[in-house]
C-alpha cells in the first residue's frame, strides 16, 4: 500500500501534584494534638493511545498542546487532596512517537488500544502527619506538590488508506477526492494523469474521519502488468473498503457493465481476497451521462456534488465496521525502562547532576527552605544511595551538584 508520512509536533505536560498540608490538631480536650496535615492529590498523567477511529494527525496541527489536570492540596484533619484524572490522547494506529530534539524513538503504537505514558503526573506531597516518628513528635514541614513532566514530541504516521477508489482512467477519482477531502490532486484530462495515489483525509461532521486514496486508473490486463498494472494494484492491498467507480460519460472507454466486469476481474486475478473486501459501486460523472445509459446503481457527480454526502456516510459505515475487526494479539502498554542504579552525569558547565527522575522527585517534593525538611531530605537521599553514587562518579569537595531543584556544594562529610 502506498503511503506518505504525516507528522507534527506535540507538547505534553502532566498535571502538578497538590501540596501536603502542615497542620496540628487544635481541640479543647486535646491539649497536645499531633500533626494532622493531609496529603496532596496526584496530578493527571498523559497517555497516548492508538484508536482505529482516528485516521490522521490533523487535530494536532491547530492544537499542539495537551495539558492534564492538577491535584488539589491537602488540608487539616488529615483531609487529602483530590487526584486529577489522566488525560488520554487518541492517535491513529501506526503512530510512532519520537523525542522532538534527539529524534529518539519512544513508542510505536501499532494497534487499537496500544498505550504509552507520554508525560508523568506530578506526585502529590505528603502532609506533616506522615512524618511523625519517635524522633519527630511535631514535624513542622510537609512535601510540596511535584510539577508534572513536560516534553516536546514529534508524531509520525505512515498514512494508509481506509478507502481505495478503483476505476478506469479519467473516471473522476481525483476530482472526487478533491471534493470530499482537503486533498488537492493535480487533475488533467488524459490517461494515467495519476501515477501515484493521492491521499486525502475525509472529516464528516460528527462521524469518524477516514483516509481515502485515489488509485491510478486500471485497464484490462493490469493484473498481468499492462499499463503499470502491478504498480497500481499494490496500492489497493491494505485498504479496508473499495469504492468502484463506473464511468457513465459518453466518452467512456467501455460500457458500464463491461467496466465493472474488467475491474472486478483484474482485482480477482491480482489478489482473489480483494473481492471479499467491503465495497460500493457507483456510477461516476452522472452530470454528463446520457439518459438511457445502462446502469442501475447509485449515481454521483464530483463536479456538481450530486450524491456525495450520502456516499460519504455509507463509506464511513463500512470503514467503521471494518475497523471493528480486532487485531491479532492483545493491546500493548509500552513501559518506560527503569533502573535501580543512581545515575550521575557531569554537564558542560562542570555541575554534577543526578539525572534519575525518582531521586529528583524526592528532592523536588521537599520544602528546601525548611531546616527540618532539609535534614529529612539528606537522610532520605543517603538511604537511596545518592552519597555512594556521587563518590563513585568522582565528585570532589567543593564541586557543584544538582538534584532536581536542589543545588548544593558537595562535601564528603
Amino acid at each position: 500500500m502506498s503511503q506518505f508520512v504525516d507528522e507534527c509536533g506535540l507538547n505534553v505536560r502532566g498535571g502538578d501534584g497538590g501540596a501536603g498540608a502542615v497542620s496540628f490538631r487544635r481541640e479543647a480536650h486535646v491539649p497536645k494534638g499531633g500533626p494532622d496535615g493531609g496529603d496532596g492529590g496526584d496530578g493527571g498523567g498523559i497517555w497516548m493511545e492508538a484508536d482505529h477511529n482516528v485516521a490522521s494527525l490533523l487535530s494536532f496541527r491547530d492544537h499542539p498542546h495537551r495539558r492534564a489536570g492538577s491535584g488539589t492540596h491537602g488540608s487539616g484533619a488529615k483531609r487529602h487532596g483530590r487526584a486529577a484524572d489522566d488525560l488520554i490522547v487518541k492517535v491513529p494506529e501506526g503512530t510512532t512517537v519520537h523525542d522532538l530534539y534527539s529524534g529518539e524513538l519512544l513508542a510505536d503504537l501499532l494497534h487499537n488500544g496500544d498505550r504509552w505514558l507520554a508525560a508523568e503526573a506530578g506526585q502529590g506531597g505528603r502532609g506533616n502527619a506522615k512524618f511523625l516518628s519517635n524522633r519527630r513528635r511535631a514535624p513542622g514541614f510537609a512535601e510540596q506538590g511535584e510539577e508534572g513532566e513536560e516534553r516536546w514530541l514529534r508524531l509520525e504516521l505512515r498514512l494508509m488508506a481506509d478507502v481505495a477508489l478503483v476505476g478506469y482512467p479519467n473516471v473522476g477519482k481525483s476530482t472526487l477526492i478533491s471534493r470530499i477531502s482537503a486533498a488537492k490532486p493535480r487533475i488533467a484530462d488524459y490517461p494515467f494523469t495519476t501515477l501515484e495515489p493521492n491521499l486525502g483525509v475525509v472529516q464528516p461532521e460528527d462521524r469518524p474521519e477516514f483516509v481515502v486514496a485515489d488509485i491510478p486508473g486500471l485497464i484490462e490486463g493490469a493484473s498481468e502488468g499492462r499499463g503499470l498494472g502491478h504498480r497500481f494494484l499494490r496500492h489497493i492491498e491494505r485498504a479496508h473498503v473499495l469504492l468502484v467507480m463506473i464511468d457513465l460519460a459518453p466518452t467512456a472507454l467501455e460500457a458500464p457493465d463491461r467496466q465493472l466486469e474488467v475491474l472486478l476481474g483484474e482485482l480477482g486475478a491480482y489478489r482473489p481476497e480483494l473481492l471479499d473486501r467491503p465495497r460500493l459501486t457507483v456510477g461516476s460523472r452522472s452530470d454528463v451521462a446520457e439518459a438511457d445509459v445502462a446502469f442501475d446503481g447509485e449515481r454521483i457527480s464530483a463536479m456538481t456534488g450530486e450524491g456525495l454526502e450520502p456516499l460519504v456516510h455509507r463509506l464511513v459505515d463500512l470503514v467503521v465496521e471494518a475497523r471493528e475487526v480486532p487485531p491479532e494479539g492483545p493491546a500493548v502498554v509500552v513501559h518506560r525502562p527503569t533502573t535501580e542504579d543512581v545515575n550521575v552525569e557531569r554537564g558542560e558547565d562542570g555541575t554534577w547532576e543526578v539525572t534519575d527522575r525518582r531521586v529528583a522527585r524526592v528532592a523536588n517534593l521537599n520544602d528546601l527552605t525548611n531546616p527540618d525538611a532539609l535534614y529529612y531530605l539528606q537522610d532520605r537521599l543517603k538511604r537511596m544511595g545518592v552519597d555512594r553514587a556521587l563518590k563513585r562518579a568522582g565528585v570532589r569537595d567543593g564541586e557543584p551538584v544538582r538534584i532536581g531543584r536542589l543545588e548544593f556544594t558537595y562535601e564528603e562529610d
